[in-house]
């Protein structure tokens, strides 16, 4: 009986201490590493990663940014390694895609809370017969110009609507002794995406424009596209002395310490500035074309931000949790508190706090949407559109190249791959950004 009696015993704290034993397991905490090309929001990631941090004790989120210049090289040999971020965030369209294609990213069709988003917002990040999408939609930026108002007053300018208004405060900035444009060209992105895909909505009608390309009843080489480059090629002399050495890291610290009156850029940079700037800031829309109607006028609002899964994490449950809140209200709102500027994709009503970000968004009431050019199905190939568009367009702000030669370098690029998809096909899946 005595033997007995030790043996239930026995057994009785072995089951304790497995009980306890899948306790502590249940309890132990998962750690998710979010990698990101913004290394300027660790402080507003931080406030966002906390919310969800609370709510979900057994799973931590730590944003581990790299340099935007080495993002996606970075990305990519991590991934083909096995490796890299358990939390991927995605750029949209081709880049993703390709990222998706090669293995590397979950397919989250699935999660329930991406009914809470548009076609266009999923097409971002979704494969072409939208059978996989693979990075949960979080915002869209707005392009741009953000100015110095004590600047703008004290050279006497008001910001510009037309290109030669445009011009012409440049010209009075200048005439005062202030350097009028903040922008460089030592990072090949810049110019281009802050430059070209800014104004040239205005010059090539938008979404129209951006089909024609796709659909084969335009080329770079027409009238419009050369017409923006050229426009573009004029900020030359209007730019910091040595553009061509100073990074965008760099060029982000001159116009919030005041050296420049005019930032081109857009409602992303709002979280970095409001941070460092002390004086107050302003934001103007992209310039129309002197003979242009007002009312036909366009912005760049562009599907810019998502997160994915890593499809090699060691922690998918945990990672298909924090991409299922993404589609929250609570993320929602989160977001476009701690990140002004980026304005949320999910169709949640949320409340724009920041008075420079609402001034962007107001810009919707007015402009109808587009997005970037060349990133919709132009950017897949070898050479990308993108990238002819980088490089080239750098060369030109570099006065290295004449616009129509920049024109004629990036079609002739394009035409060695990429095959026109016909007007009907390219207005079902070339769908417009507008929100």
């Amino acid at each position: 009986m005595k033997k007995l009696f030790l043996l239930i015993t026995t057994l009785s704290l072995a089951l304790l201490g497995l009980s306890f034993s899948g306790a502590k397991a249940a309890q132990s905490k998962v750690t998710l590493v979010l990698g990101s090309w913004r290394t300027e929001d660790v402080d507003g990631y931080s406030k966002i990663l906390a919310i969800f941090n609370k709510e979900n004790p057994n799973i931590e989120v730590k944003f581990s940014p790299t340099l935007n210049t080495e993002y996606d090289a970075q990305l990519k040999t991590a991934l083909q390694g096995g490796q890299g971020p358990d939390l991927i965030t995605c750029r949209p369209y081709d880049v993703s895609l390709l990222n998706y294609q090669a293995g590397f990213l979950m397919n989250v069709k699935d999660i329930p809370g991406l009914s809470h988003y548009t076609d266009v917002a999923k097409g971002a990040w979704s494969t072409d017969n939208a059978d996989a999408v693979f990075c949960v939609p979080m915002g869209s930026v707005i392009h741009g110009f953000i100015y110095n108002q004590d600047i703008f007053d004290k050279v006497g300018v008001k910001p510009p609507t037309t290109e030669s208004e445009f011009f012409t405060v440049l010209d009075k900035i200048k005439a005062a002794g202030i350097t009028p444009l903040d922008i460089t060209t030592k990072d090949s992105w810049t110019t281009p995406t802050m430059g070209f895909e800014n104004i040239g909505v205005n010059f090539w009608d938008g979404e129209n424009g951006r089909k024609a390309l796709i659909n084969g009843t335009a080329k770079v080489t027409d009238a419009p596209y050369v017409a923006a480059l050229t426009s573009l090629a004029k900020w030359q002399q209007y730019m910091p002395d040595g553009q061509e050495s100073i990074g965008y890291a760099d060029a982000q610290q001159i116009f919030p310490l005041g050296k420049a009156a005019i930032y081109p850029s857009g409602s992303w940079e709002i979280p970095l500035f409001e941070s460092q700037a002390t004086f107050k800031m302003g934001a103007f829309k992209p310039y129309i074309q002197d003979n242009q109607d007002p009312k036909t006028c366009w912005i760049d609002d562009h599907v810019d931000i998502a997160i994915g899964g890593n499809a090699k994490t060691a922690h998918p449950a945990e990672v298909k949790t924090f991409l299922t809140w993404l589609t929250s209200q609570e993320f929602a709102q989160a977001f476009a508190d701690n990140q002004p500027g980026f304005f949320p994709l999910a169709d949640y009503k949320v409340d724009v706090k920041d008075p420079l970000a609402a001034q962007f968004l107001s810009w919707r009431q007015s402009c109808k949407s587009s997005i970037r050019v060349f990133y919709q199905f132009l950017g897949r190939g070898n050479p990308s559109g993108i990238n002819l568009m980088n490089d080239n367009v750098t060369l030109m702000m570099q006065g290295k190249a004449k616009p129509a030669d920049v024109a004629k370098t990036i079609q002739t690029g394009l035409d060695q791959w990429f095959k026109p998809m016909g007007a009907p096909a390219a207005a079902t899946m070339a769908a417009t950004a507008a929100k």
